[in-house]
């Protein structure tokens, strides 16, 4: 009798977005989502190694080592999307969570929200960190968990669980004074890792 095989080892993969010549939105006084994405992400993996969660980053630095044969800006960012699909595709048990900031021309908009993709347990996993957001972070906020759009490459070509969590508007002033500071991306990291050992129940 053949013997099963265990399901592999689940692991957090987190992607804190854009980085490298795309800085992806921006506050008022210049300040990249990027870097923004990047110091919550940090902070997401640095708690989830106290709670021996196993992690993946698809990036750690604010600047990217693109190959020479991607001269053009497009080229770079088609070229980095495509290694962090590669990488998450070839990760036994990976379920994605990326980092993003929104951003609107009214300033008026504040607030979370998390975007699902279409593959198995995104959904649940979604609907799950959206709540835990609005329930500790934002009280007020009155949105609701989405699919993401289609246009977004990484989210249309991972097989994972995957969601895609934009922490708040870079366009109002007020959240993107609080979005950069440490205490507001540690709550931020709490709910965010809290919420994935829940999905792991």
């Amino acid at each position: 009798m053949a013997r099963l095989e265990a399901p592999p080892e689940p692991i957090l993969v987190l992607d804190p977005g854009h980085g490298g010549l795309d800085g992806g939105a921006t506050t008022s006084d210049g300040v990249r989502e990027s870097q923004i994405n990047l110091e919550i992400a940090l902070r997401t993996e640095n708690l989830a190694k106290l709670a021996g969660i196993r992690t993946l980053m698809t990036r750690r630095e604010e600047e990217l080592l693109y190959p020479p044969e991607a001269s053009t800006v497009h080229e770079k960012k088609v070229w980095d999307q495509k290694s962090r699909v590669e990488l998450i595709n070839g990760a036994p048990g990976a379920v994605l969570i990326s980092i993003h900031q929104n951003r609107y021309p009214d300033s008026r908009p504040s607030g979370s929200q998390v975007l699902y993709a279409r593959t198995a347990g995104s959904q649940e996993l979604g609907e799950l960190l959206h709540d835990n957001l609005i329930t500790c972070l934002c009280p007020e906020n009155r949105r609701v968990a989405s699919p993401v759009q289609d246009s977004i490459y990484l989210m249309k070509q991972i097989k994972c669980p995957a969601i895609l969590v934009e922490c708040g508007f870079l366009s109002n002033a007020a959240e993107a004074q609080k979005l950069q500071g440490s205490n507001y991306q540690i709550s931020l990291a709490t709910v965010i890792v809290a919420s994935y050992l829940q999905f792991l129940e």
